[in-house]
């Protein structure tokens, strides 16, 4: 089957799926039940290679490495959150070695980073209203920390991309300009999400176009514009932007974003890497298995495979 994107073939690309299809791993409220094995069995049956780390998946490497490679899955990706500008470097970085050590152990490259001190999006207010604007010397810190850790992911081979995110002080496509002229490009790789981006107002496209050599892992996400527009108006809360379906998958008919070029201009710069579909839905209201199967039917089209 050809596809209607070049350059991005088994060779080159890998797909992904985060488990926030099947429970939410900021609000663990949201959820209706579903257990690891389910879920990782049903990411393996929708047709995925691998997957991000939920709150529900073993914390044993060992453990979690063979209920992975019982179904053909690899890890995409942990997760860890930092909190450089408010003074917790030290912290931070311990945290940062250990998940480094867990991803060693299940045979992972990746580690994605985002900057959570003074973040809104976990609390109970505007998510727009109330995100942080880093000032000079929060930037600072933020940028050498993350080079910092960056350096210590380079000397094991591994890579540190940064995830821009929704009610952060790295949040729109300008945040995302001066954090990569802040940092080392040989240390400090960009996660694009194109939810995210598109959530706060800006075009993923651009971005892409922008960063293409920076971007070394790709978080595909999809918005519901008119409830973004409310999330806006109304002044929501993120939690109250996932549950009234702010978010939902490539190939659904109610999403705003056009992946295509985005995955060309990919293509066309020498993308390689993981290619992660993602939506915060609540399992209550949008099946898991349904959306993750109608994502995968949607890159099967669109690359080919």
């Amino acid at each position: 089957m050809t596809g209607i994107v070049p350059n991005l073939g088994r060779d080159k690309v890998s797909l992904g799926v985060t488990p926030t299809l099947w429970w939410n791993d900021d609000f663990p409220l949201i959820d209706i039940g579903i257990p690891f094995e389910q879920c990782v069995s049903e990411m393996a049956l929708a047709g995925f290679q691998g997957c991000s780390i939920g709150h529900k998946f073993p914390t044993d490497p060992a453990v979690l490495k063979e209920a992975l490679d019982l179904r053909d899955l690899k890890v995409s990706e942990p997760w860890v959150s930092t909190y450089f500008t408010i003074g917790e470097g030290v912290r931070t970085v311990e945290n940062f070695k250990r998940q480094l050590h867990f991803l060693e152990n299940v045979d992972g490259k990746d580690i994605v980073v985002a900057e959570f001190g003074q973040s809104s999006h976990l609390q109970p207010i505007p998510v727009f209203d109330h995100r942080p604007t880093f000032t000079d010397d929060e930037w600072d810190l933020l940028t050498g920390g993350l080079d910092e850790i960056g350096r210590l992911a380079a000397d094991k081979g591994m890579r540190l991309c940064y995830h821009h995110h929704m009610g952060t002080g790295v949040q729109t496509a300008k945040d995302i300009d001066r954090l990569m002229a802040g940092t080392d490009e040989n240390l400090v790789h960009l996660l694009l999400d194109t939810g995210h981006l598109q959530f706060a107002g800006d075009n993923p496209l651009r971005t892409a176009e922008e960063h293409s050599r920076r971007i070394k892992h790709v978080h595909l996400k999809n918005i519901r514009q008119a409830v973004v527009d409310k999330v806006k108006s109304d002044r929501l809360s993120f939690q109250e932007a996932i549950e009234q379906g702010a978010f939902t998958v490539p190939g659904d008919t109610e999403g705003a974003i056009d992946f295509k070029p985005i995955l060309s201009v990919l293509g066309e710069t020498g993308y390689e890497g993981w290619l992660v579909v993602e939506a915060e839905q609540d399992p209550a209201k949008a099946c898991p298995l349904k959306y993750a199967k109608m994502a995968r039917t949607y890159l099967t089209g669109v690359l080919g495979w």
